[in-house]
C-alpha cells in the first residue's frame, strides 16, 4: 500500500547566512550595544529612581573620570587582550581552552614559588629570569596536559580543562596554607621578585604584554606556516591529515603557546601587580576572554575591539553603582548580562538567518503588497 501521509514542514527553519558585509556587521553591533546600554540604564533608574542619562555619564567617569582610572582601565584592558590572546590560536583550532583561569594560577603560583623560595638567596635579576620561564613552562604544561589526552585518545577538551582550573584553585590554596602558619589565608607581599616598573608604574608593563601580544599573535595566525595549519586543521582534521599536516603535533604544540601566554599573564598579576597570589587572581578573566575571543571570531583585530567594549562595560558599572547608591553588585551584574545577551544575539543572527516556510512568505508579501498599495492611492489622490 501507498503512504499517503502528508508531510508538513515547519513553518521555519534556520539557515546559515552568506556572506554579510563588514559595515552591516558594524552596524548591528553598534545598534545593539546602544540598545542594551539604554535598557541598563532604565533598570538603573527605576531600581534606584534616579536619572536614566546618568547612567551614561557615570559609565564614562568610571573608565575615565580621572588619569588614575583611565590608566586602570588600559591596564585591565591590556590583561583581557592578553588573556584573549592566549585563547585565539586554540580555538581557530576548534580546541575549546576553557582552562585559561587555570593556567594564569598555576604561571602565578610558579613564579611566586621561585620568588618565596629563592628571594634574598640568588641575583635578583636570576630571579626575575627564573620567574618568567618558569611562569610560561608551568603554563604551558598546564595547557599541554589536556592537549595530548586531546591529541592521542580525543578527550573532551571542554571538561578537561575546565575541571583543571579547580585543580589550579586546589594548588595555589595548599600552598598558601603551607606558607601562611598563621591560618589568615593570604600571603602577604614577597620583597623578592618583582617585575621591574616602566616609567615607574607597573601597569606600563601590562600594557606593553597586551600589545606585544596582540601583534605576535596576528602575525602568527596570518602569516606562517604554522598559523596555517592551525587553520587547516580547525576547518577539518580530516584535510589536514590528507595534505600531510601532523594534527596531533598541531594541537600539542598550540595549546604549549597558549599556556605559556596564559602563564605569563599570571606573573605580570603576581609579580607585576601585587608580588602574592590567592585563589581568586585570575579574576575569572580566563572566562570573560572565551566570549570577546568568540564575539570577535578569533581575529586578534577585531579582539581589540571586543576587549575595550567588555573592560568598559565592566569598570564602568562600579562608578554606576556607587553614584546610583546600590548597596550590592546585583543589579550591575544583571546590566552586565543584559549587554552580553544582547551582543551574543546580535552575533546569532549575523551568522544564521530565519527561513520562513513558502506559505508565510507568501501570506507577508500579501500583507506587504497591500500596504504598498494602499499607501500608492494615497499619494495619488
Amino acid at each position: 500500500m501507498a503512504n499517503n501521509k502528508t508531510v508538513h514542514e515547519p513553518l521555519f527553519h534556520i539557515a546559515k547566512r552568506d556572506n554579510i558585509k563588514l559595515w552591516h556587521t558594524i552596524l548591528i553591533y553598534a545598534v545593539a550595544i546602544i540598545l542594551s546600554l539604554f535598557l541598563g540604564g532604565i533598570i538603573c533608574s527605576l531600581v534606584s529612581r534616579g536619572d536614566p542619562f546618568k547612567f551614561f555619564s557615570s559609565l564614562f567617569k568610571g573608565c575615565f573620570g580621572t588619569e588614575r582610572k583611565f590608566w586602570l582601565y588600559m591596564q585591565e584592558f591590556a590583561i583581557l587582550l592578553a588573556v584573549s590572546m592566549a585563547l585565539v590560536p586554540a580555538f581557530k583550532m576548534k580546541f575549546w581552552n576553557l582552562g585559561a583561569n587555570g593556567q594564569i594560577l598555576m604561571g602565578g603560583l610558579a613564579s611566586i614559588t621561585c620568588a618565596y623560595y629563592l628571594g634574598g638567596k640568588i641575583d635578583d635579576n636570576l630571579l626575575l629570569l627564573i620567574c618568567v620561564v618558569s611562569s610560561a613552562v608551568v603554563g604551558a604544561i598546564w595547557a599541554v596536559i589536556p592537549a595530548i589526552c586531546k591529541a592521542l585518545w580525543n578527550t573532551n577538551e571542554s571538561l578537561f580543562t575546565l575541571m583543571m582550573n579547580y585543580i589550579a584553585s586546589g594548588l595555589v590554596t595548599y600552598f598558601i596554607a603551607l606558607w601562611v602558619t598563621g591560618g589568615s589565608g593570604i600571603l602577604k607581599p614577597l620583597a623578592y621578585g618583582q617585575l621591574p616598573q616602566i616609567g615607574g608604574k607597573p601597569y606600563n608593563l601590562i600594557i606593553l604584554f597586551g600589545i606585544i601580544a596582540t601583534i605576535f599573535m596576528y602575525i602568527y595566525l596570518k602569516h606562517s606556516k604554522q598559523g596555517y595549519e592551525i587553520s587547516v586543521v580547525g576547518d577539518s582534521p580530516n584535510t589536514a591529515r590528507y595534505i600531510g599536516i601532523n594534527v596531533k603535533k598541531v594541537i600539542i604544540r598550540t595549546l604549549i603557546i597558549s599556556g605559556a601566554i596564559s602563564g605569563l599573564v599570571g606573573l605580570l598579576l603576581t609579580n607585576g601587580l601585587s608580588n602574592t597570589i590567592g585563589a581568586q587572581t585570575a579574576n575569572n578573566r580566563g572566562f570573560t576572554a572565551i566570549m570577546t575571543t568568540w564575539l570577535a571570531n578569533c581575529n586578534p583585530l577585531f579582539i581589540i575591539a571586543t576587549c575595550t567594549l567588555v573592560t568598559f562595560v565592566s569598570k564602568g558599572m562600579v562608578q554606576v553603582r556607587m553614584d546610583f547608591g546600590m548597596t550590592n553588585d546585583s543589579i550591575s551584574n544583571l546590566v552586565v548580562g543584559v549587554v552580553y545577551f544582547f551582543i551574543i544575539a546580535c552575533a546569532f543572527f549575523i551568522q544564521y538567518k530565519i527561513v520562513f516556510n513558502p506559505t508565510i512568505t507568501a501570506f507577508f508579501n500579501k500583507i506587504k503588497a497591500s500596504i504598498i498599495k494602499i499607501f500608492t492611492k494615497k499619494e495619488n489622490k
